[in-house]
């Protein structure tokens, strides 16, 4: 392959300034210009031929791109309507033969509900500041993605991949081991973006698995989670005594679910906070809910 077919620091720039756009940290756009780095992503997400493959905030399209290259049929999920409406016609320019197997939605991708088919890949470049609630909300909408490999902040990969009892363990590490297996894929340079941003990147890979078998639901267990972490120094007993109506009755739910009750949080893997959940078998509280649009 050439990369003729993918979009070059030259031709971004020139996109960039004949639609009038210029990267918001707002939105968090910073476009990858190096076709290697492409590549890379979608080797690295294992994409094949013929695949439905879901991408969230496609930008100028040098992803798209490459997606298309492979061979996949890509639905691009843009909220910016001016990027939404120019990315067939960058398709359609640079690789006639592929516009065909593209399909974008102008939304907001944690407000979106229904894609044209279901997906079985997610690979994006995703905004920094929205990584978190559109992984976890596009894995509870929608089932049939079985793996996702995108590009986040490194500090956000670190604390998505985070096992327990480490340092970096939290409740997106948590609430990500209930869908995915997560680990990190590989470091990203700063010096393939325009513009260069001032934060590492690094490429997450998520492989579905079937949750905790539990008699909980996920809400129970995610609201277990929110308050374990709601306060990172206080132990079980205290943290969750909220939730369980006081700290002897959360005492006697961890006991129950064979959880030290003098532990924190960031010991605890998802199929403790899971058996927790089952033992508390109380209702979420709706005020736990970390971030809005993220599913408890």
């Amino acid at each position: 392959m050439t990369d003729d077919a993918l979009l070059g620091p030259a031709q971004i720039r020139d996109l960039a300034g004949r639609l009038g756009v210029r990267p918001t940290k707002a939105r968090g756009q910073n476009f990858v210009v190096d076709a290697g780095t492409i590549r890379r992503i979608v080797r690295a997400a294992g994409v094949q031929a013929g695949e439905h493959v879901v991408e969230v905030g496609p930008g100028l399209g040098s992803l798209t791109l490459g997606l298309l290259e492979a061979g996949a049929h890509v639905t691009a999920v843009e909220i910016d309507p001016v990027l939404a409406r120019a990315l067939p016609g960058t398709v359609a320019d640079v690789a006639p033969g592929w516009q065909d197997r593209l399909q974008v939605i102008t939304a907001d991708a944690l407000e979106v509900t229904e894609l044209p088919g279901p997906p079985v890949a997610l690979v994006a470049n995703l905004p920094y500041n929205v990584a978190v609630p559109v992984l976890l909300t596009f894995l509870a909408r929608f089932p049939s993605l079985d793996r996702l490999l995108v590009m986040v902040q490194a500090e956000v990969a670190d604390r998505l991949a985070a096992a327990p009892g480490s340092r970096t363990y939290g409740i997106p590490s948590a609430k990500a081991a209930w869908y995915a297996d997560v680990r990190r894929a590989g470091s990203i340079g700063r010096a393939v973006f325009w513009p260069v941003p001032r934060v590492d990147s690094a490429l997450v890979s998520f492989r579905r698995h079937e949750p905790p078998a539990t008699t909980a639901t996920r809400e129970q267990v995610f609201a277990v989670v929110d308050a374990a972490f709601a306060q990172r120094r206080k132990t079980l007993r205290a943290a969750l005594s909220g939730l369980a109506g006081s700290a002897p009755a959360a005492e006697q739910a961890l006991v129950a679910a064979g959880v030290d009750p003098g532990a924190r949080g960031e010991r605890l893997a998802i199929a403790d906070f899971a058996r927790i959940a089952e033992q508390l078998g109380a209702p979420p509280r709706a005020q736990l809910d970390p971030a809005p649009g993220v599913p408890a």
